[in-house]
C-alpha cells in the first residue's frame, strides 16, 4: 500500500528539493523529516498557544515565585504566595472579531432561484455553526480548514479541522492551491490494560486519503480493515457493495484569518501576559500580610528568625529581653501597596490589546447617551478594517466551497450549477442607531429600489423574504378592498321569493 502511494507522491515531491543537490532521500523519509520539522515548529507551537490562550490555558499557570540568591542569581521561593490570576481579555477579543463577521447567517443573490434555494438547504443553521467556529480557529490558529464529506446518513455536510492538525505542501508561494496535505492528530488506544495515545497520519492527495501511524519518527501504514487507504468518498449500495470516489480536487479548503496566516495570540500575548502577571502580583502583595511590613527586632528572645516567625504566625506574639541599659524590642517599616498604581497600568495594557488585536471597546465613552452613527462607526473601525481582510480571505475559500457544492449537487441529479453566478453576503454584527437607519429608509423611498431599502433596515435579516411577505400582504389588501366595494356589484340580483311562488302558481293556473 504504501509503495503505491509513494510512487505516485514522487513526482510532486519533487519540486520540494533543492535544485543542484543530489540527495538520496527518499519520499517516505522525506514526509518523515517534513513532520518531525513541522512537529515542534515555532509556528505550530504558536498555533497551539493560540487555542490554549482561548481555552485558558495561559503561561501564567506555570509561573514560579523567585528570590536572588546568595549568589546573586535568581532561585525558586516555595514558601510566597504564588497566585495564578487569568483576565482572558484574549478569548474575549477572538469571540468579538468572529462573532462581528460570522454572527449572523449569511445570505445569497443570484438570478437562478431554484440554485439559490438548494444552497441554502446545504448552509444550514449546522453549516453557520461550522463557520462561526472557524473563524474562531483562524484568529486562534492563523488558519482553519474545512473538509467536504458525506456522514453516515449519506447527508454531504463539512468538518473543521484545527490549524495544528494540518502540515499543507503547497503548489505557490502564495498558498492558493495544494499539492497535498498532512494531518496529524491523537487518538486513544491501549497497550494491553494501558492507556496510550497514538499518532494517526493521514496524507490526502488527488488519489484518495492514505492512513498511517507515526510512531517514534517513522510512518507504518495502517493495515487494519478499519484503516486501509480509503477514497475521498465511499457509496454503499443496497446489497452492502461499496464504491469509492475521488475528487478532483483535494478536499481540504483553507480558511484564513489574513493573507499572512498570522494566530491572532501573536499579536497581543506580551499584552494578555501582562495583564495576568499585575492581577497576580497585585494579589501576591496582598497576601503577603507579614512581609508587607518589615520587622526591625531589638533583643529578640529566640534563637533564630524561623523561631520568629513560626511564634508571630501562631501565637502573635514574641518575646523580648529588657536588661538594664539593653533595651528589647520590635519596630516596624511599612511598605504600602498602591492599588491604584496596578489598576492603571491593568487599564493600560487592555486599551492597547484591543487596540493591536483591532477590536473595540463595548465600554467606549463614544456609546454614551444616544450616539449617533458616526460615533458608532468611528468605534468600529478597527474591527471593521481587519474584518475586511478575513473577508477577502473567506470569499476567495467559498469560490472552492461552491465547487464541491456543485460538484455534489450535478452528481445527485439536482442539478448543473458550474456556471452560475452567486454572490456571497456576510452580514456583520454591528451597533447601529436603529432609529436613524430606520429614518434614512423612510426618505429613501422614491430614490432606491424597494429591494435596496429594506436591505438596510436595520430589522431585515433576509430581503427576498420580506419581498415576497410584501407582495402577498398587498394581495390580501387589494383583494379585502375589491371584496368590500366592489363585492355587491358581482353579485347576480336575484327577484324576491314571494315572486318567484306567484309565477310558479300563476303558470300552474
Amino acid at each position: 500500500m504504501f509503495g503505491n502511494f509513494v510512487d505516485k507522491l514522487m513526482i510532486k515531491i519533487g519540486n520540494f528539493f533543492l535544485s543542484g543537490v543530489h540527495s538520496k532521500v527518499t519520499d517516505k523519509q522525506f514526509i518523515e523529516m517534513e513532520i518531525r520539522r513541522w512537529e515542534s515548529s515555532p509556528e505550530r507551537i504558536m498555533q497551539i498557544k493560540g487555542f490554549l490562550y482561548y481555552e485558558n490555558e495561559h503561561d501564567i499557570l506555570k509561573r514560579k515565585r523567585t528570590m536572588i540568591g546568595e549568589d546573586g542569581k535568581l532561585e525558586v521561593v516555595e514558601n510566597l504566595p504564588n497566585n495564578h490570576i487569568i483576565d482572558n481579555q484574549y478569548a474575549k477579543l477572538v469571540n468579538q472579531k468572529a462573532n462581528y463577521l460570522f454572527g449572523q447567517p449569511i445570505t445569497f443573490d443570484g438570478e437562478n432561484k431554484q440554485y439559490i434555494e438548494l444552497l441554502k438547504k446545504i448552509f444550514n443553521k449546522k453549516f453557520m455553526k461550522v463557520l462561526n467556529n472557524s473563524g474562531k480557529a483562524a484568529y486562534n490558529g492563523g488558519i482553519s480548514w474545512l473538509y467536504p464529506y458525506y456522514n453516515e446518513q449519506g447527508e454531504f455536510t463539512f468538518r473543521l479541522f484545527p490549524s495544528y492538525e494540518i502540515l499543507p505542501f503547497w503548489k505557490d508561494s502564495e498558498h492558493t492551491e495544494l499539492e497535498f496535505a498532512v494531518r496529524m492528530y491523537l487518538v486513544i488506544g491501549y497497550e494491553g490494560t494501558r492507556i496510550k495515545l497514538i499518532k494517526k497520519v493521514e496524507i490526502y492527495d488527488l488519489n484518495g486519503i492514505h492512513q498511517f501511524i507515526y510512531d517514534k519518527g517513522s510512518l507504518i501504514p495502517d493495515i487494519s480493515d478499519k484503516h486501509k487507504d480509503m477514497y475521498h468518498v465511499t457509496v454503499t449500495d443496497k446489497n452492502g457493495k461499496v464504491t469509492g470516489f475521488n475528487w478532483s480536487k483535494i478536499p481540504l479548503i483553507p480558511l484564513k484569518c489574513n493573507e499572512n496566516e498570522m494566530p491572532l495570540l501573536k499579536k497581543v500575548k506580551s499584552l494578555q501576559d501582562g495583564i495576568n502577571i499585575m492581577l497576580s502580583d497585585f494579589e501576591n502583595n496582598m497576601q503577603e500580610d507579614a512581609r508587607n511590613t518589615i520587622l526591625i527586632i531589638k533583643n529578640y528572645d529566640g534563637t533564630n528568625l524561623a523561631e520568629f516567625r513560626k511564634n508571630l504566625a501562631t501565637y502573635g506574639a514574641i518575646k523580648v529581653r529588657y536588661d538594664g541599659e539593653t533595651k528589647g524590642g520590635v519596630e516596624t517599616l511599612e511598605i504600602n501597596v498602591n492599588a491604584d498604581n496596578y489598576k492603571s497600568i491593568v487599564e493600560l495594557f487592555k486599551k492597547a490589546l484591543i487596540e493591536n488585536g483591532m477590536g473595540y471597546d463595548a465600554k467606549d465613552d463614544r456609546l454614551s447617551g444616544n450616539p449617533n452613527q458616526m460615533n458608532i462607526q468611528s468605534m468600529y473601525s478597527d474591527i471593521d478594517i481587519d474584518a475586511n481582510d478575513i473577508e477577502i480571505e473567506y470569499q476567495s475559500a467559498f469560490e472552492n466551497i461552491l465547487w464541491f457544492v456543485n460538484a455534489h449537487l450535478a452528481n445527485t441529479g439536482q442539478g448543473n450549477f458550474e456556471k452560475e453566478e452567486v454572490t456571497i453576503i456576510f452580514n456583520r454584527d454591528i451597533l447601529i442607531n436603529e432609529s436613524e437607519s430606520i429614518d434614512n429608509c423612510q426618505k429613501s423611498v422614491g430614490l432606491l429600489s424597494d429591494e435596496t431599502i429594506i436591505s438596510m433596515h436595520p430589522w431585515i435579516d433576509d430581503p427576498q423574504l420580506e419581498l415576497e411577505r410584501l407582495k402577498k400582504q398587498k394581495e390580501e389588501t387589494q383583494k379585502e378592498m375589491e371584496q368590500q366595494y366592489f363585492g355587491a356589484d358581482n353579485q347576480e340580483e336575484k327577484p324576491p321569493d314571494d315572486i318567484n311562488t306567484a309565477s310558479k302558481q300563476g303558470g300552474e293556473e
